[in-house]
């Protein structure tokens, strides 16, 4: 009997993941109560060997196609359901509640103690730039980060690392699944398609498509009274008659002034000699 089918076994019939310690252990006292030598020689088997039955049983049913599926989330191993049956599992058991989703100043705050850890609040919030006082207590709250120890400096803080609620939450194996820095820069963001606007200072289309956008259409009203002659407006007649020309005006206001000799142009009078005296 080969170890693969002994685990599928237990996992079918366990109601809940178990890790390979938890395994191991149900070999060990599968020996105990048995006098089967192939029982009892699976009683000291190491962490490598039921490791690699597991990977080479979840291989061959993906290979398989079935309806279910073998994974390891936060080091314990599950059967779990395709995620295309969905609909009529939820119909046979039932919606459960599941808890609100992180925010995100939350999931910030959660990606700094994730890959930085342990770290301490301080260094998050020197990270983050602001405050997390709130947040890193829903985060306690919700069982996705705990203190595991304190910190080697002056007032010993409290440092804080992932739980393995945080990995149960995100569905992955190890903290060594999470992406590295190089695969996250090879994540394709999608743009939000650009709406094309002639406001001033609101424009997000190309400047061709604002050129295009500022032409008028064949047919305007613009084209049209380019093409008609203007038509010729008669002269303000009225307006001519009853207000002079500014140079009249400056003509009549001269002409109401008195004339006077300027003062250089009067001779001086002679001044008194001693022979005229």
């Amino acid at each position: 009997m080969e170890l693969k089918h002994i685990l599928e076994s237990i996992l079918f019939s366990a109601q809940q993941p178990l890790s390979l310690k938890e395994l191991r252990d149900v070999l060990a006292g599968a020996a105990e109560h048995s006098e089967d030598t192939t029982v009892k020689g699976l009683k000291k088997t190491s962490f490598e060997a039921i490791t690699a039955a597991l990977e080479e049983l979840a291989r061959e049913h993906e290979q398989a196609a079935r309806t279910y599926r073998l994974v390891c989330v936060a080091g314990s191993w599950q059967f779990v359901s395709q995620p295309e049956f969905a609909p009529w599992i939820k119909a046979l058991v039932g919606h459960r509640s599941r808890p609100p989703r992180l925010s995100q100043p939350a999931l910030e705050t959660l990606s700094v103690i994730a890959y930085r850890q342990p770290c301490t609040r301080a260094e998050v919030e020197q990270v983050r730039g602001v405050a997390v006082d709130g947040v890193m207590q829903t985060l306690l709250e919700r069982n996705l980060v705990e203190a595991v120890g304190r910190a080697e400096v002056i007032g010993r803080p409290v440092t804080y690392g992932t739980t393995r609620g945080f990995l149960e939450y995100f569905g992955i194996k190890s903290l060594e699944d999470l992406p590295a820095a190089d695969e996250l820069r090879r994540i394709v963001v999608q743009k939000p398609e650009a709406l094309l606007t002639v406001d001033p200072g609101l424009a997000t289309a190309p400047p061709e498509q604002l050129a295009m956008a500022d032409a008028p259409p064949e047919g305007s009203i613009t084209e049209t009274a380019s093409t008609e002659p203007a038509a010729e407006t008669p002269a303000p007649a009225v307006e001519a008659e009853t207000e002079p020309k500014p140079r009249n005006r400056l003509k009549r206001r001269k002409s109401e002034e008195p004339s006077e000799a300027p003062a250089e142009a009067q001779p001086a009078a002679p001044e008194p000699t001693p022979e005229n005296s």
